[in-house]
């Protein structure tokens, strides 16, 4: 009864995955060790012509894809951002950089300058803005970045002919010289995860993804600049999933015997 119950558990799952996933046009193709152009033009908040290398001065920089408009995903996703950044022990502007760039070419530089108002303006402390620029442009502009770090969105017309996007959320470290290091997937991440992510793209280090749910298994070691298995969580992580099995045991075999008596009785 339990291995049947556990069996239908994951056929469920497995079909809200499949269904989740269905459109592989969307999501993130990473390509780790590939480069971003650089000298391709877009404009930043204050109207003005800019390029990634110009903006990156030849320091690591944080990479976001976002649309200003956006009313989901990238709100949460740039406050998260912006909160991780007060507690990163680097400096803004000296040991790193932050590009947000808007994959909707409708948006202007009215649109990129509000948002970073309000961004700036939640912040608890004194930050450079002068280190983090918000940037719109031309369509195929905009697909060159986005090609070249494999981020792939849809358009949809949404309520009264609005323009809506379906895409994925993700940070992208980048090197000095344009080299993709990393990428850090979803909505939050950690300060940690944000400041290894520039010390090692400072040194164009291309590291693997690890999965929110891998972070749990592993832990980072600074002497070696690597992910070691933390034996202590994953232990601990199976110890309960034991017993949390053998108390549903338990309960199913206790409701089955008590079933059984009243049958007899």
């Amino acid at each position: 009864m339990l291995l049947s119950f556990l069996v239908r558990l994951l056929v469920m799952a497995l079909l809200f995955f499949s269904a989740s996933h269905a459109d592989e046009k969307l999501g993130v193709d990473e390509h780790p060790g590939g480069q971003v152009p650089l000298d391709v033009v877009f404009l930043n908040e204050a109207g003005k012509q800019v390029t990634f290398r110009q903006l990156m001065d030849g320091k690591p920089t944080i990479l976001t894809l976002n649309y200003y408009g956006c009313p989901s995903l990238c709100t949460p996703q740039l406050q998260d951002l912006a909160k991780n950044l007060e507690m990163v022990k680097l400096t803004e502007n000296k040991d790193y950089k932050i590009i947000t760039l808007s994959f909707n070419p409708l948006e202007t530089p009215k649109d990129a300058a509000r948002k970073k108002s309000d961004l700036m303006a939640a912040m608890q402390r004194h930050f450079d803005a002068g280190a983090w620029t918000f940037l719109t442009g031309k369509e195929e502009n905009i697909r060159k970045i986005t090609q070249s770090v494999g981020f792939h969105y849809e358009k949809q017309i949404g309520p009264k002919g609005m323009t809506q996007y379906m895409h994925p959320a993700v940070l992208v470290a980048l090197s000095p010289s344009g080299k993709i290091t990393r990428y850090l997937n979803g909505i939050q991440q950690l300060p940690f995860d944000i400041q290894m992510a520039m010390m090692e793209a400072s040194e164009g280090t291309v590291r693997p993804t690890i999965a929110k749910t891998l972070l749990f298994c592993f832990a980072y070691d600074p002497k070696n600049k690597t992910y070691v298995f933390a034996a202590e969580k994953v232990g601990a992580t199976v110890l309960s999933l034991i017993l949390a099995g053998f108390f549903l045991y338990l309960v199913l075999t206790g409701r089955k015997k008590e079933a059984s008596e009243r049958d007899d009785a």
